[in-house]
């Protein structure tokens, strides 16, 4: 069975509840919460996909996410997602959202931070390996590895932010 999603409109205000792959074929509008994972030496966790999933199977994501339920805050639905995928009970903080236009359709995306333990528990139906990097790292790493859309987007949109409250 399909998830259910609410379709927004241009300005995040909810039309009504469509299925997600209806939503996606038809590049309506949805919500997508994703988190940046750091561990407390400030390390940023990236993940491969799933040859399993649906989405993008195999390739690497500096955030961890997906699609808010209906009913669901940005927040709580990256704090659904951090356990399903992680393992981790997490509060991420919401730090923006954007319209993004990667991807396999047009979305709201809200970006989270959260500090997690670097011991997780990934979810071997969606992750098919995860690692800790650095932020020159990983800078490197989405130069040579094969990323999401999203990842490229967000995690640009991450670094902006955080020099902005530096």
């Amino acid at each position: 069975m399909d998830e259910l999603v609410e379709r927004v409109d241009d300005q995040d205000r909810v039309l009504g509840v469509v299925s997600r792959r209806k939503a996606i074929r038809e590049g309506w509008l949805h919500r997508v919460a994703v988190t940046v994972c750091r561990d407390d030496r400030g390390r940023i966790l990236v993940h491969r996909r799933s040859e399993r999933v649906s989405r993008f199977p195999g390739l690497y994501e500096v955030e961890v996410g997906g699609a808010a339920n209906v009913g669901e805050t940005y927040e709580q639905a990256a704090a659904r997602e951090l356990a399903e995928e992680l393992g981790i009970r997490a509060l991420p903080r919401l730090l923006f959202t954007f319209l993004n236009r990667s991807g396999l359709s047009p979305h709201w995306l809200g970006v989270h931070e959260a500090v997690v333990p670097d011991a997780v528990v990934a979810d071997p139906d969606e992750v098919a390996w995860h690692g800790w990097l650095t932020e020159p790292e990983l800078r490197s790493a989405l130069l040579e590895w094969r990323f999401t859309p999203d990842s490229h987007e967000a995690f640009s949109r991450y670094l902006a932010f955080r020099s902005a409250q530096s």
